[in-house]
């Protein structure tokens, strides 16, 4: 069976780099593109013409699935267009695989139960690197037993969100088995609004946005008289192909939105 994809944010660098990816696996292809402009026009190479040998792109999605009959919607586009897409996708009967952060809390549960409703499967990643999902779920397993945590996610400048996905996806894994505390000396006075960063339950969540970074985050787990230190570095966009294909196939077998790759690797 060929699995039929279609791209949103295919003009993107994450989604030429998945362009790349899809054409190179065996089951699957390439039917069509969502994007928010160049309706009836073709993308090809990255550029958009009128040639018809690249891939139609549709401003519509509800035409998109008529023409083209995707199983599969792989999103990379940015926090303000993913619900509605996904919302699209799921009430279309198409398999929304998100690479997108940005989402709330409230609006992953109301995705959630649309999933259910309907019975359509579908996954969000916050990170498709096979390597960062393991950091996130050795991050977990350690924190079982070192509690004094906190979270340094470093990304390049032109990213829209803050904490990253990741960042949050690793603090509620890291929730499920560590019991809410105050960290630090309890009349600890922030001299700079901020300085100790975002908080979840206790743990401290540190932003980094510079230029020359790509997605990169480090786990401190402190204990008396000793630290661990668990790191993940993306240094090239590469890295997300495995876990973007991993998605694409595993979705086909989905009834109910999954949400974080660590539900599907062992």
């Amino acid at each position: 069976m060929t699995i039929k994809v279609a791209i949103a944010g295919a003009r993107g660098r994450m989604g030429s780099a998945a362009i790349d990816a899809i054409l190179k696996t065996e089951d699957m292809e390439i039917v069509s593109v969502v994007d928010y402009k160049y309706e009836g026009q073709f993308l090809h190479d990255n550029k958009v013409n009128e040639y018809e040998a690249g891939f139609p792109i549709y401003t519509a999605f509800e035409q998109l699935v008529e023409e083209t009959s995707p199983d599969v919607l792989l999103d990379l586009t940015d926090p303000t267009a993913v619900y509605d897409n996904m919302y699209n996708a799921i009430t279309q009967n198409v398999r929304p695989v998100v690479g997108t952060s940005g989402l709330t809390f409230e609006q992953i549960e109301n995705l959630t139960a649309l999933s259910k409703e309907y019975g359509v499967g579908g996954i969000i990643a916050p990170n498709f690197s096979i390597g960062a999902v393991l950091m996130m779920k050795f991050s977990a397993m350690a924190a079982r037993y070192l509690h004094d945590i906190e979270i340094i996610e470093s990304h390049h400048n032109q990213k829209l969100d803050a904490p990253s996905g990741t960042a949050m996806k690793t603090a509620e894994m890291i929730r499920e088995v560590r019991k809410a505390h105050t960290q630090g000396h309890p009349k600890e006075k922030e001299i700079l609004p901020g300085a100790r960063g975002a908080d979840m339950e206790g743990m401290k969540i540190h932003s980094v946005r510079l230029q020359g970074l790509l997605a990169h985050q480090e786990v401190l787990l402190g204990g008396k008289g000793e630290l661990l230190t668990i790191r993940h570095d993306s240094f090239d966009r590469s890295s997300f192909m495995p876990g973007i294909i991993l998605a694409i196939r595993n979705v086909m077998e989905q009834k109910e939105l999954i949400y974080g790759l660590d539900k599907i690797i062992d």
